[in-house]
């Protein structure tokens, strides 16, 4: 496992390490709380350095020993001899930032000279989070191959003067058009509505004057001011700094809010930017103090600016910087075609594309065949007769068929949570080999919760499943082996409710229940322990309510001492109730060495579960040193008054520990599971620390549990640190990726995508914060959080998730699998429509009439009838056939072979020549087999004349034999191995299980039903069927047609005996033994 080194958070409450018996000096309570700017300029180095404690117990210094600090001479930074650089801001003192920024500690920039740099520098405005243009989004519809090759179709038919196919082919191409519009359109309009408010205003000390600006206007060396909830407007170097946490989660990972401290000095220009406690930054939240900041950077030049900077390039789009102009256009020029011929996507983007290139290529070798039969006298019943067998060729309906069977699975997702911003990433989804998911919020809840208190006399209580982190009600509380129920109040001893008493006074969390939806205001961990105080119904409202407790005094949390004590009077006289780092309070117990060693123990106990330790605790107190106002809001009491915070929390009589910690969401641990099941690998990135991501990864199952799971091998847990400092090769070299990768920066996660690409896995990479913008973006699939997700990680996405639920993925992944698997059985349905009117049309070049033309067995309109009418919603009933029984049981399809499977390819030829034989026999059988003196006339091709009557009765017959084995393709195609008359055994069986097979796909039982109707009067009625389909009424023929669809049948059923008798199955639901084998084990990592 890998160690972490790094800093750790200085407020120590909020760490699982603990200290050892360290004293923590508070200043007293009428000393100013921190130094001021002049005091913090002239703080050495030494001194200016903090404690605090780290995962192995000892403690650090933020300094190190390696690195000297960059001391500047303000005189000759004045004179322009440095330049200043943000990214060193945090390594300079106040006095150093104020002159290289030719600013004024107290009252800022004048107001002229903030015009000259905001005309310098530009607004403090980040690009990159205005969404698609409507350009873009309808360019993304016609980038593709297959459409192109429809556009170059359509042209040659009105070159031809056939303005019917024509037009039914444009007909097609602007459906397809427009339904792609308007889905994506739709998603970026919801993306565009989730995006967040930045911070709008800011108050900014300008001439020593403080005024209210818009964010956009703050330039270099403004000072502004920050108090709670306030925005962060840029990147700041802390001058004064009061109590003061930032929510950084969206920059850094970090769960948590952590202490800043604008006193310190750091010495090493390399420390992690969640580790940088003199500096806040742009997009993070204060959530408690106050404080006074210079702003160094603004606009592009923050690091959210440098991140979202990342995603304005797109991966292996651009040349080297080095590169001559020729070659940067050649790139660019290349870069073009390849988007606009679909070959850059999604797997099947890029398979369907390339499939459309050779389909063209194969239907300009099928024309030049035909011509050549003529001897390359093109006339124009050749060059008609050409063109049908290359439109033949052509599956026309498929761009339309997918992007509809794409949008109402998008339709489908949009109820599950899930935005798609690009049709094509939920296809893409259901490949997905990887999964890379941030940890707080997404397999987490992002509310902290009282897990563990472990009481002074052995008492434990432990709190599970809580579902809802703010709801005293939630979940089940269990003292030491017993189950509590609140209605009884049962098994509460006396120290517990000291305890409980103590986490609830000392406490300024407000926890409010309307109509049974329960909110909360304060701080994480002390919402946290209001809540648990509140499951014993002791919780500080109702302990106030009695009147048994009136308040005297607060001493607030200060992060330099790390706890907070208030003092209340009752009844059996005044307490000061304490609660605190246990490195903190520690040495003010009246406590023995060995209680104290005992306390520690258990303190690491808890932390090597991932849980964050506070320790509580109190003391009898002369309530006469205190004034007594009624009630907090009108306590006023001046500081000077009171007695000396040391000797108020001193002589502390030891109560117990609380262990919190970010619960996993309920679902995730099934989601996780589900994933393993399969065959996909669920990675955890997160900042938070190692211990915290660790134990949260085995608690949902990204590492196993079990006694027979194998050993944890040395890199699937590691520290970002570790795997940054391996080289390519190296990472290339271990046996498989890091399962937890915890204190992750971006260029951390963007290593970790790039390395699964190098090992042919396809990734999807979950994120919420501008941190995990740049691997979102170059992630086979982005997926963004919609609540609590930064505007630049949903611009990078291409998913969002509108409850930032993990288990939403799964459901994406699901849906991406169930369609996967339907494109593929009608694109079979379509395939083998076009072998098999390829076959009917070149075999019947020899089919020729008294002039020696070749006749058409079926006329032009009746291929595109029969390839946009007929086929195409046969194949968009196949696109809505449901998911498989076993489709998350199996592992990933094959990326490197794609949807094109060997069983894929062998179907289609084998019904297409079947379909295409059984279509030459129908007009052979009618054509030949009672042809009269005129044999198949001349001229048929054109109009109708008594000499044609045979050729156009035959031409009917094959029609309707092609349309009616299209019907029956259609339910065959349901499934790639299974009988028609035994589709579904699991859930109906006995001889008219069929008829429940049909009909369990409604869409497509009515596309059925329509087809073999309206074939009817397609044939019968007239002007429509000589004029419009040249063919004729039939009779007889029909025989011919129903023993065509028997003889099908019987081949098709035969067919699929043969593979299920041999084994030859790779149809979606289908399971090898391998397969079978591979699942009923442990999952391996595919990366």
């Amino acid at each position: 496992m890998g160690t972490e080194n790094d800093l750790s958070d200085v407020e120590g409450q909020t760490e699982p390490p603990i200290c050892g018996l360290t004293k923590s000096e508070c200043p007293p309570s009428n000393h100013p709380k921190r130094p001021s700017a002049s005091a913090a300029a002239s703080t050495s180095t030494a001194s200016a350095s903090v404690s605090s404690p780290t995962l192995a117990g000892t403690v650090v210094t933020v300094d190190g020993n390696n690195t000297s600090t960059p001391t500047l001479d303000t005189d000759a930074a004045a004179c322009g001899g440095l330049v200043f650089a943000p990214e060193t801001a945090h390594t300079l003192t106040v006095p150093d930032v104020v002159a290289l920024l030719e600013t004024n500690s107290e009252n800022g920039v004048d107001t002229a000279e903030a015009a000259r740099r905001l005309e310098q520098y530009g607004p403090n405005a980040v690009k990159g989070a205005s969404g698609l243009s409507a350009w873009t989004i309808l360019l993304r519809q016609v980038s593709n191959s297959l459409t192109l090759v429809l556009v170059a179709t359509m042209i040659l038919s009105f070159a031809i003067a056939d303005h019917i196919e024509g037009g039914v082919i444009a007909a097609v191409i602007l459906l397809n058009i427009v339904v792609g519009y308007v889905q994506d359109s739709r998603a970026e309009a919801t993306i565009q509505a989730l995006y967040a408010l930045s911070a709008p205003t800011c108050k900014v000390v300008r001439s020593g004057t403080t005024e209210s600006i818009p964010a956009a206007d703050l330039v270099p060396g403004d000072l502004v001011q920050l108090g709670v909830g306030d925005v962060v407007p840029a990147d700041l170097r802390l001058i004064t700094s009061l109590n003061l946490s930032t929510d950084e989660s969206s920059l850094t990972g970090e769960s948590l809010p952590v202490s800043k401290h604008a006193e310190v000095l750091l010495k090493d220009a390399g420390v992690p930017l969640g580790d940088r406690i003199n500096m806040v930054y742009s997009s993070c939240k204060v959530t408690r103090g106050r404080a006074m900041g210079i702003v160094v950077a603004t606009g592009m030049s923050t690091e959210v600016g440098k991140i979202a900077g990342l995603l304005r390039t797109g991966r292996n789009d651009t040349a080297s910087k080095d590169a001559s102009l020729l070659e940067k256009l050649r790139v660019r020029t290349v870069n073009f075609g390849r988007v606009l011929l679909g070959l850059n996507g999604t797997p099947l983007q890029v398979t369907l594309s390339k499939f459309a290139l050779l389909l063209f290529g194969l239907a300009i070798l099928l024309a030049l065949i035909v011509f050549s039969t003529a001897k390359f006298k093109v006339t124009d019943e050749v060059l008609i007769y050409g063109i049908c067998v290359a439109v033949a060729v052509i599956p026309e309906s498929l761009i339309a068929v997918l992007t509809i069977a794409t949008a109402l699975g998008t339709r489908a997702m949009s109820k599950g949570n899930v935005v798609i911003r690009k049709l094509a990433a939920l296809e893409a989804v259901g490949g997905v080999t990887n999964v890379c998911s941030d940890k707080t919020g997404t397999l987490t809840q992002g509310k902290m919760v009282a897990k563990r208190v472990w009481l002074a006399d052995g008492t434990e209580v432990t709190i599970q499943e809580t579902e809802h982190p703010f709801d005293p009600t939630s979940g089940n509380v269990r003292i030491n082996s017993e189950d509590f129920v609140s209605d009884e109040k049962k098994g509460i001893s006396s120290r517990l409710n000291k305890f409980l008493e103590t986490v609830a006074l000392c406490n300024n969390s407000k926890i409010n229940n309307v109509n049974n939806e329960h909110t909360a205001i304060g701080e994480p961990t002390e919402i946290a322990l209001q809540v648990l105080a509140m499951r014993f119904g002791a919780g500080k409202p109702s302990l106030l309510a009695s009147g048994e407790h009136s308040f005297l005094a607060e001493y607030p949390f200060d992060s330099s001492c790390k706890r907070m004590t208030v003092v209340y009077n009752s009844e059996s006289g005044a307490y000061a109730y304490t609660k605190g780092a246990l490195e903190a309070m520690l040495p003010l117990m009246n406590a023995s060495v060995a209680q104290k060693e005992e306390i520690v123990s258990r303190a690491e106990a808890l932390a090597a579960e991932g849980l964050r330790v506070l320790c509580v605790a109190r003391r009898i107190i002369d309530g006469t040193l205190f004034a007594s106002p009624k009630s907090i809001e009108k306590a006023e009491v001046v500081t000077s008054t009171l007695p000396e915070r040391a000797t108020v929390e001193s002589d502390l009589t030891f109560l117990g520990l609380a262990g919190l910690y970010d619960p996993p969401r309920l679902e995730s641990a099934d989601a996780v599971a589900k994933c393993h099941k399969a065959g996909v690998t669920v990675h955890m990135l997160t900042g938070d620390h190692v211990k915290t991501a660790t134990a949260i990864a085995y608690e949902i199952g990204i590492l196993s549990k079990s006694p027979t799971a194998p050993t944890l091998q040395p890199n699937q847990v590691m520290v970002a640190s570790d795997f940054d400092a391996l080289s390519e090769s190296q990472i290339d070299a271990l046996p498989s990726l890091p399962l937890v990768l915890a204190r992750c920066s971006p260029t951390t996660k963007v290593r970790m995508v790039e390395a699964m690409h190098r090992r042919k896995a396809f990734c999807v990479m979950t994120g919420d914060g501008v941190n995990d913008s740049p691997a979102l973006k170059i992630s086979d699939v982005g997926i963004a959080m919609g609540l609590n997700g930064s505007d630049v990680a949903k611009e990078a996405a291409d998913m969002v998730l509108t409850d930032d639920n993990f288990a939403s993925i799964i459901t994406a992944v699901e849906e991406g699998r169930r369609l996967f698997d339907n494109i593929q059985k009608f694109l079979l349905h379509l395939l083998i429509s076009n072998i098999a009117q390829v076959i009917l049309l070149l075999i019947g070049l020899s089919f020729k009439d008294a002039q020696g033309v070749s006749v058409f067995p079926l006329s032009p309109l009746e291929i595109l009838w029969a390839n946009l009418v007929t086929s195409s919603f046969l194949a968009l009933g196949l696109g809505l056939e449901e998911a498989q029984p076993d489709v998350m049981s199996r592992p990933p399809h094959d990326l490197s072979i794609g949807i094109f499977t060997r069983e894929l390819i062998i179907d289609k030829f084998v019904y297409g020549t079947a379909m295409g034989a059984l279509c030459l026999a129908a007009f052979t059988s009618v054509a030949y087999g009672v042809s009269g003196p005129d044999g198949l006339g001349h001229h048929c091709n054109e109009d109708y004349s008594d000499v044609c009557a045979v050729s156009f009765r035959a031409r009917a017959t094959t029609f309707s034999t092609l349309t009616f084995l299209l019907l029956v393709t259609a339910w065959e195609a349901k499934h790639f191995t299974r009988s028609l008359f035994n589709m579904h055994p699991e859930k109906y069986s006995g001889p008219f299980s069929v008829f429940k097979t049909v009909w369990q796909n409604k869409f497509l039982f009515g596309a059925v039903s329509a087809g073999f109707i309206i074939c009817f009067p397609v044939v019968y009625i007239p002007v429509v069927n000589r004029t419009v389909f040249k063919h004729d009424a039939i009779t007889w023929e029909w025989g011919i047609v129903a023993a065509c669809v028997v003889v099908y049948l019987a081949i098709v059923e035969s067919w699929k005996a043969c593979k299920r008798r041999w084994g030859v199955n790779t149809a979606p639901g289908y399971m090898s033994k391998k397969d079978k084998a591979a699942q009923q084990g442990v999952v391996g990592d595919v990366a």
